[in-house]
């Protein structure tokens, strides 16, 4: 689902591999909801700007240094991964912000992935980019207020392969909007961010997509979807890069971004509804960081490959079918740098982070 060449950037993107800040996490301990309480006071009380600086955050967050990589602005509902796109946005250019429009090319606005009829237009909801993403203004009037969820019959499809029309999957059979599989992803880490930054007020909100609690959050059809995007689409160079750029922007991060494990350590119920793609958490990697060039990944299941990618998105090591020794299969030789271990199983796949000192 995810391509993996997307990692090649310019030299000047290389900050998106830039580190955790030493000890922004040390609280984060708990599980379940502990856990989530203790995520929101870590990211809670960011620098809260306004809603037309958007527009100035986009100019370091939201920078096509992914496909095309030419600086125009990634656009979730309008990016093709796999060829050209049908049209561009300058990130500095007014002209090139709604304003009015017609059809899909004529400008970019901004999409609250959680809509603000929710929260009343207030703030800091209302101008948190962790949440509001620079998209097609034809595309996003499409998506309106509507739910995310799995479209099978599509009453209206976007030049990217974004789809509306009624969710398929059991518990809600209302009208849904579905991002291609490349950015299902992300669209999940935004939504597991904004219930944990905005849990002191999250519970008074009425939506299809959330279930009227703070611990919870979302309704069960819902939270089955954004796990299941969360895990079937491993966080990308683009999200890391984004969350480097808003922390320098309002000083709070994206800890789905940063530790994608948290999702089902918070909501693990959810996370063991029968759900085998998330039979890959049994997987690790360590030590991270390694000091010598070598490590280990551990796995209680057998895996079809194992595949290394360095920091340009080359790949330098692909093993298929690993040959484990008390569920351990050793990596050796690495230089030091960052890098991303793929491991894969049927159409199964998750991604770990890795580091060589």
């Amino acid at each position: 689902m995810r391509t993996f060449l997307r990692f090649a950037i310019l030299l000047t993107g290389l900050s998106a591999f830039a580190q955790i800040p030493a000890g922004y996490y040390n609280a984060a301990t708990g599980t379940g909801y502990t856990l989530k309480t203790q995520l929101y006071n870590i990211i809670k009380n960011h620098t809260v700007k306004s809603y037309n600086m958007l527009y100035t955050c986009y100019q370091t967050s939201d920078r096509d240094y992914f496909y095309e990589n030419d600086g125009t602005i990634l656009d979730i509902y309008s990016e093709k991964p796999n060829g050209p796109d049908s049209y561009t946005y300058s990130a500095t250019n007014t002209g090139d912000r709604c304003g009015n429009y017609n059809s899909e090319g004529d400008c970019f606005n901004r999409e609250h992935l959680m809509p603000q009829s929710v929260f009343n237009e207030d703030s800091p909801m209302v101008s948190d980019p962790h949440h509001i993403l620079p998209t097609d203004g034809k595309v996003n009037g499409m998506r309106s207020n509507y739910a995310f969820g799995v479209v099978n019959n599509p009453t209206w499809t976007s030049t990217n392969g974004s789809k509306l029309g009624n969710n398929s999957t059991a518990g809600y059979s209302g009208i849904v909007f579905e991002p291609i599989n490349e950015f299902k992803g992300d669209v999940a880490r935004c939504l597991l961010y904004f219930a944990v930054r905005y849990q002191n007020t999250v519970g008074g909100y009425s939506h299809a997509m959330l279930n009227g609690t703070s611990d919870q959050v979302f309704s069960n059809w819902f939270l089955n979807i954004l796990l299941t995007w969360h895990q079937q689409d491993p966080v990308s160079a683009r999200e890391i890069a984004r969350n480097n750029a808003i922390y320098a922007y309002q000083n709070n991060r994206n800890p789905f971004i940063d530790h994608p494990e948290y999702a089902c350590m918070i909501w693990s119920a959810a996370c063991a509804l029968g759900n085998e793609e998330f039979a890959m958490d049994k997987i690790s990697v360590h030590p991270n960081p390694s000091n010598d060039g070598r490590f280990y990944i551990t796995s209680e299941i057998a895996l079809d490959a194992i595949e290394i990618y360095n920091v340009n998105g080359q790949v330098i090591r692909n093993i298929e079918k690993p040959v484990f020794e008390n569920d351990t299969f050793t990596v050796s030789d690495l230089p030091s740098g960052f890098y991303l271990v793929r491991a894969s199983l049927d159409n199964k796949s998750t991604t770990k982070k890795l580091i060589v000192n």
